[in-house]
């Protein structure tokens, strides 16, 4: 798949209608994690370098296409306006006679950002008139914002086909890493998938067994997949409904030749609290009575010398309840295991997902990863084999 980019297009003197994901966490008004914000400043700065205007669109929250106070992105201009280093201007709506003053008022060097596009019911169902609206406020359009490249939305999907139209720095990013992961990878290719439920992931689970060496399942997903193959896994989170389904996967990945890895040992305890007394046993030795929480040191040893063999790593979950000590071991170290050999340039690793992201952070492992995204559905959808509306307008 290819796609234009920013160094392909001529933006001087033109306005730029760039869609990026803003929507950052928010307490009493205040930014609490910028790292959104921080991911489309190159897009931002290369496009004034370029002597264009950048006219951010972007959605916030959930408003159901009202308009809530609390969701305006005026709010978050002074977070804009640190990360950026200059003037940003806000319009108080996305289309219309205001939004095109603002933008006839524009000036070099600054930045203008427009209302929170679900203010509009027209934006989430794709409104051709709604999109046409947006489009007469710029010249060309630049998707940055891959995290809601899932949704075929008028300012992800319509607008792409009503302009000239090109992949932001961080859009670009996101397609060239999972790309490498998933596309073209350099093989071996290991995956790690964890998570409580089997249910929530049998289309990534189902996709990947026919395209990865090895997939190594972790969290209550293993213990589903455990109790499948007739091993009693005590009062451990499992959805012993999903068993058939389970098999099947296990089938389909023998086919495939894929190997599925599960835990050969389990760490087990009967409380699930902050440093419940615990110990390790074989994945096939729960005692009636305790839960599974994590994997065990032998099932991490294995991990590793499967990574030591591998080119390319995806991860998407936990291999154990990571929020509380001591059922963080395996995910903490396996996870500085794949950084270290990504560190090194022996492997390439990407990951994605909200608990993921927390988890390799927690584990001190994130930064050394190849590629962090911060995508999540779209992250998923991408890995499911699904086609994302917003990729596929700006490659058509």
């Amino acid at each position: 798949m290819t796609w234009t980019t920013l160094d392909q297009m001529d933006l001087k003197g033109k306005r730029v209608l760039t869609r990026v994901d803003i929507n950052v966490p928010m307490e009493n008004g205040v930014v609490t994690d910028a790292t959104r914000i921080a991911r489309i400043v190159p897009t931002v700065k290369d496009i004034l370098a370029a002597g264009g205007m950048p006219i951010l669109l972007a959605h916030f929250g959930r408003p159901k296409g009202t308009r809530v106070p609390e969701m305006s992105l005026q709010h978050i201009v002074p977070a804009l306006e640190a990360a950026f280093g200059c003037d940003v201007i806000f319009a108080a709506d996305c289309i219309g006679a205001g939004a095109e003053a603002a933008v006839g008022a524009l000036q070099a060097g600054r930045v203008l950002l427009l209302e929170n596009t679900r203010f509009h019911p027209q934006e989430p169902v794709n409104d051709p008139a709604f999109a046409a609206a947006m489009a007469r406020l710029g010249d060309i359009y630049c998707n940055d914002a891959f995290s809601a490249a899932h949704r075929a939305h008028a300012s992800t999907e319509g607008l792409a086909r009503l302009l000239p139209s090109c992949a932001g720095r961080l859009m670009q990013q996101e397609l060239s890493a999972l790309e490498a992961a998933l596309g073209t990878p350099k093989r071996p290719v290991v995956a790690v998938v964890g998570g409580a439920k089997v249910s929530t992931k049998l289309e990534l689970l189902g996709n990947l067994v026919e395209k990865v060496d090895h997939l190594v399942i972790g969290g209550g997903m293993a213990n589903t997949f455990l109790a499948a193959q007739g091993i009693d896994v005590g009062k451990s989170l499992a959805e012993h409904e999903m068993s058939a389904t389970a098999l099947e996967i296990i089938a389909k990945a023998k086919a495939a030749g894929c190997e599925i890895v599960l835990p050969s040992d389990v760490v087990v305890a009967r409380e699930f609290k902050a440093g419940a007394a615990s110990e390790t046993v074989a994945a096939d030795a729960c005692p009636a009575d305790a839960m599974i929480l994590d994997a065990g040191p032998d099932t991490v040893a294995r991990i590793k010398a499967i990574l030591d063999s591998a080119k390319t790593l995806i991860w998407n979950g936990p291999l154990g309840a990571f929020e509380i000590e001591p059922f963080d071991m395996a995910t903490n170290a396996a996870a500085a295991y794949a950084a270290d050999l990504s560190a090194k340039g022996a492997l390439v690793s990407v990951a994605g997902g909200g608990d993921t992201v927390a988890a390799l952070n927690q584990a001190g492992a994130a930064e050394r990863f190849t590629y962090i995204s911060t995508a999540g559905g779209a992250f998923l959808e991408w890995m499911e084999g699904k086609t994302l509306p917003g990729v596929a307008a700006l490659s058509a």
